[in-house]
């Protein structure tokens, strides 16, 4: 594990409970472990209970769970695990996703339909012409939970069918509802993996 870490490493940590979600930077190496400096204050992070780490690597995102050993004012001791996996190539995977929202902005709702989603963006499909130098508020109904963010419309095409596509990015105003997306993510790149 130690060739696939490195000191100033930025590593994004997920408890059980997510909502105290954190992220640090490797100070440590270890033999049997290493040492993270968190940014935040490590609430809901508790010592020899399961957590998942994400880190961009080189190589993909690095994706691992271990157990914290120690909890020393902001700076964690964690274990060595016993496997890792690099999920994917890109800074975000893209998992299929279709389901009806709405996107509302100046008053006005419309309706589209997602086609894929990350924890970074969205393509989705509409019948209605959006401007894309809007932003549009939106609700994500995941799994468990529901998280709120603007989308801003990147690029557009119009299909034969009359319809239109358009690929855009997210812009989160909450850190927790972004690492909510990035986990939910993540989950189904597994599931789709293990198939």
């Amino acid at each position: 594990m130690g060739e696939l870490l490195e000191r100033n490493q930025i590593m994004n940590i997920v408890p059980q409970d997510f909502k105290h979600s954190n992220k640090g930077k490797i100070t440590q190496i270890h033999e049997d472990g290493f040492s993270i400096e968190l940014f935040h204050s490590p609430e809901g992070i508790l010592p020899n209970k399961m957590i998942e780490f994400y880190s961009p690597t080189q190589n993909g995102m690095l994706y691992f769970i271990s157990n914290v050993t120690r909890i020393e004012d902001n700076t964690l001791t964690i274990k060595n695990p016993l496997k890792h996996r690099f999920l994917q190539r890109r800074a975000f995977s893209r998992v299929k996703f279709i389901t009806d929202m709405e996107f509302q902005s100046a008053g006005k709702t419309y309706t589209v339909t997602s086609v894929d989603l990350s924890a970074g963006g969205m393509k989705l499909k509409t019948s209605e012409r959006l401007d894309i130098d809007s932003e549009y508020d939106l609700t994500l109904n995941l799994k468990r939970e529901a998280i709120n963010s603007k989308f801003e419309p990147i690029r557009v095409e119009k299909n034969d069918d009359g319809s239109y596509t358009l690929s855009g990015r997210f812009k989160f105003s909450s850190n927790a509802d972004k690492i909510a997306l990035m986990q939910f993510c993540m989950k189904k790149n597994l599931e789709n993996v293990n198939k």
